[in-house]
């Protein structure tokens, strides 16, 4: 299966149009961003998980990313509350589920075969700090190595952003609403530019929060069973 598969051109997902689909597991339903492969994928996806689902234990043979959007997420090794950004990193092992349920947004397949580090944020609690390049963003850095940054930012109202697509750039509206021209984009709305292309966003009235990743379009991986 490919969706918005060509990283040379811009992909935008409204979370209001874009339907929940069954999973192979009881209980856990999805909505796809962009993908390459079928159930082994390069795969950006919203997945919800009912009251006591769960998934059988797996290995990340090109790792896992994810934001908990809603409820908690669970594994043996810890519960995820609302906020919490995860890395499980290529080779890590663990069997997902959710006692309460949750939603969560979670990328697959996207780190470097040689990284080993397991990251635990709580966005919560992070400490932003003023940009003194982009007036009205304040933003804390989640992960950040030779080949991407991750970032929490928050842009006040009706700040104009211009991204910095270097290596490509993406990122979920976590709360608020962005304008890109005559397009609006609301909570859980996704968006990716490619490498070096313009791309200025306007906040909403509320201003915006979002989680944004640059620089990952360059190494674009594809899983080996694809």
């Amino acid at each position: 299966m490919e969706l918005n598969a060509d990283f040379s051109k811009p992909a935008q997902v409204h979370d209001a149009q874009n339907p929940w689909r069954a999973s192979p597991s009881a209980g856990v339903e999805r909505k796809m961003l962009d993908r390459i492969g079928d159930e082994v994928a390069r795969a950006t996806t919203i997945v919800r998980f009912a009251e006591g689902s769960n998934f059988a234990p797996h290995t990340h043979g090109g790792g896992e990313e994810f934001i908990v959007l809603e409820g908690v997420f669970q594994d043996e090794h810890a519960d995820y509350p609302v906020g919490s950004y995860v890395r499980n990193p290529p080779t890590s092992r663990h069997t997902p589920r959710s006692e309460p349920g949750c939603t969560i947004f979670v990328k697959l397949w996207q780190m470097q075969p040689e990284d080993r580090q397991h990251v635990v944020v709580d966005m919560n609690r992070v400490d932003l700090v003023p940009d003194a390049t982009r007036q009205g963003v304040s933003f804390a850095t989640l992960f950040e190595d030779d080949h991407e940054t991750v970032r929490k930012e928050r842009w006040t109202a009706g700040a104009s952003v211009t991204l910095d697509t270097t290596g490509g750039a993406e990122l979920l509206v976590l709360s608020g609403a962005l304008r890109e021209g005559e397009t609006q984009l609301a909570a859980r709305d996704w968006l990716r530019v490619p490498d070096g292309e313009d791309c200025t966003l306007v906040a909403g009235p509320e201003g915006a929060e979002i989680w944004i990743k640059i620089g990952h379009l360059a190494h674009v991986r594809v899983p080996q069973a694809a």
